[in-house]
């Protein structure tokens, strides 16, 4: 990880090396932890963040979920991401707020300790290669299962959840693919480790419902609206395993993803390697930032 000048941490920055925790905080030992991730991009008109206050919002509703009170208003969380981006000099950036349980009680269900908020960020280009976005990438299915419903609440952004999604990925990457998509408990296709996935079937986009386990990202969301925006039609519903490789098309959509072709699926090629509705959905998306396209929804917040 690049590492910046300053963090923002409890209410002011500090120097990146200073930004530390005591080893007993609870996070660390039951993954009491609550986070987002947001892209600034260097726009034509500034560095600008990208559906910033929904980004914010969901941090909070998060941390609703896991008993976690913000000792700071959304206002000033989005305050704090800004200054996290200015400060360090950056004209684009990944930003990481996070919120979490301190060092305080020992026990699982301890309540009582103090509640940390820290906005860090930092340089970090395309997250699964630099050649991913026009090459695509290659997906395999693992083995390992999104969470069950009614066991841990996988709409919400908790560092637990992603000790799922570490085995999922390393499973993948150990046998050579770039990414791997779990499946939920039921069978059907869920999400990748980290990223939301879209078909493309007949024209039309086909993606997992908030049911299937998935975390319903902000970047799924824009994705959805842009394409009505165009004409194309999105159908949230269940998707076997075997509907992946009839797919025309496929793509993941995520903050540090952003949007990222799959070229293949467990070694099957999707469609016949041409990709028009992605590429259409790429460009209405990065045209958001190189100014090629109108910024109709208000989604850019300037830092």
């Amino acid at each position: 990880m690049p590492e910046a000048e300053k963090i923002w941490m409890d209410g002011g920055l500090r120097p990146w090396g200073e930004a530390n925790v005591h080893v007993m905080t609870h996070a660390l030992h039951y993954g009491s932890s609550v986070f987002e991730g947001l892209r600034a991009y260097d726009t034509p008109g500034g560095t600008a963040i990208f559906r910033l206050r929904e980004h914010v919002e969901r941090l909070f509703y998060s941390a609703k979920v896991y008993r976690m009170a913000i000792p700071y208003t959304p206002d000033q969380v989005m305050d704090a991401c800004r200054a996290a981006v200015r400060e360090n000099g950056l004209k684009a950036a990944y930003i990481r707020p996070i919120v979490f349980r301190g060092a305080g009680p020992a026990g699982v269900a301890a309540r009582s300790g103090p509640i940390h908020t820290v906005v860090a960020a930092f340089e970090w280009g395309a997250y699964l290669g630099e050649a991913a976005q026009k090459e695509g990438v290659d997906a395999c299915i693992s083995s390992w299962r999104r969470l069950a419903p009614n066991t841990m609440p996988p709409g919400v952004k908790a560092g637990g959840n992603y000790l799922s999604s570490q085995l999922i990925a390393w499973e993948a990457k150990d046998n050579g693919f770039h990414e791997g998509i779990g499946l939920g408990a039921d069978g059907h296709v869920s999400e990748g480790s980290g990223e939301n996935l879209f078909l493309v079937m007949n024209g039309r986009l086909v993606t997992p419902p908030a049911a299937a386990s998935i975390l319903k990202g902000i970047t799924r969301d824009a994705v959805i609206r842009l394409a009505a925006g165009m004409g194309i039609e999105t159908v949230e519903q269940a998707i076997p395993r075997e509907a992946l490789y009839a797919a025309d098309e496929m793509f993941f959509t995520g903050t540090a993803v952003e949007i990222t072709p799959v070229r293949s699926i467990d070694r099957l090629p999707v469609g016949n390697g041409k990709r028009p509705v992605t590429g259409k959905i790429q460009q209405a998306f990065f045209g958001l930032f190189d100014g090629s396209a109108k910024d109709e929804h208000g989604w850019l917040t300037p830092v």
